[in-house]
């Protein structure tokens, strides 16, 4: 049998039915999404991601608007911003060795997973609701022979396989806003090893502007997702022996990826809210890195 049609197998065999009608409803969303610009990004190199970027652009190596070449040169700058914020979270895993296990929840395509390996060695397994993506994540890693290391299963980030204190350290990149907070948080310190590291990056609204925004809600819609406020995320981990080490706002660094994309031919229709929600201070980007304890 085929690497791939193994990988297939796999994460065919463990598709679950959905705990709630809304997890169904999110299945469907990510089951049928195909927006080019996550495909068209993720081909520059072979790293699919589902989350945005950070850092300054390089305006230099995008050259003229007016060049042949300009539009593929954004789409790869684009990507490179891309890249850059999953090697920041990677930063803030901790050390971690070749025979230790990480989880990505939320994993989408696989791209951070892809990066986490080549980084430490070691083990990474991904879980998310959409069976499409599950089986696109185990066929790169099939293609890049490292399936017997990286591995994306069809399965609730609320209620995983993986044993008690089994992991030496997990994330969410941006899909903290699919669940519940407190049974998300009860979950990975659950499955992580006393001292292991959790590290989320995500947009949360600023419990200082005092309600979510007209910006945040057309977010909401966008996605179908729940935002949560950074009051919430700070609490809920509390409540879960997560104590946080390391809280960075990262708005002024996913602005200009933001501004950019803006400018390019993958417009969703959704930059606009971004982009002002940041500027007017009622949404933040934030990493957050806490240790269980």
């Amino acid at each position: 049998m085929t690497t791939e049609t193994t990988s297939t197998a796999t994460a065919t065999a463990k598709i679950p039915a959905p705990a709630t009608p809304y997890q169904g409803d999110i299945a469907r969303y990510w089951n049928n999404e195909a927006r080019p610009v996550n495909l068209r990004l993720g081909d520059v190199d072979g790293l699919y991601h589902h989350h945005y970027g950070i850092g300054a652009v390089d305006h230099a190596a995008l050259g003229d608007p007016a060049h042949s070449e300009y539009e593929k040169k954004l789409i790869a700058e684009l990507h490179r911003l891309e890249s850059a914020q999953a090697e920041f979270l990677l930063d803030h895993l901790g050390p971690i060795g070749p025979d230790d296990t990480l989880v990505d929840a939320g994993c989408g395509r696989g791209g951070s997973m892809v990066m986490a390996h080549r980084r430490f060695g070691c083990k990474v397994e991904g879980v998310t609701l959409s069976a499409t993506q599950a089986e696109f994540g185990n066929r790169r890693a099939g293609e890049l022979r490292i399936d017997d290391h990286v591995r994306s299963r069809v399965c609730n980030m609320l209620d995983t396989p993986f044993d008690k204190g089994s992991v030496a350290a997990s994330w969410n990149n941006e899909s903290t806003m699919y669940v519940d907070l407190h049974d998300l948080f009860a979950e990975h310190s659950r499955f992580l090893k006393v001292g292991g590291r959790y590290v989320t990056i995500t947009g949360c609204w600023n419990p200082r502007y005092g309600q979510p925004s007209k910006w945040v809600s057309q977010i909401n819609a966008h996605f179908e997702c729940n935002i949560h406020s950074r009051r919430e995320y700070l609490r809920a981990m509390a409540d879960n022996r997560l104590v946080p080490q390391t809280i960075v706002d990262l708005t002024p660094e996913t602005l200009p990826y933001w501004e950019l994309r803006a400018t390019s031919s993958l417009v969703t229709g959704i930059e606009e809210a971004f982009i002002e929600s940041y500027r007017d201070g009622s949404f933040q980007y934030v990493l957050i890195a806490a240790d269980r304890v």
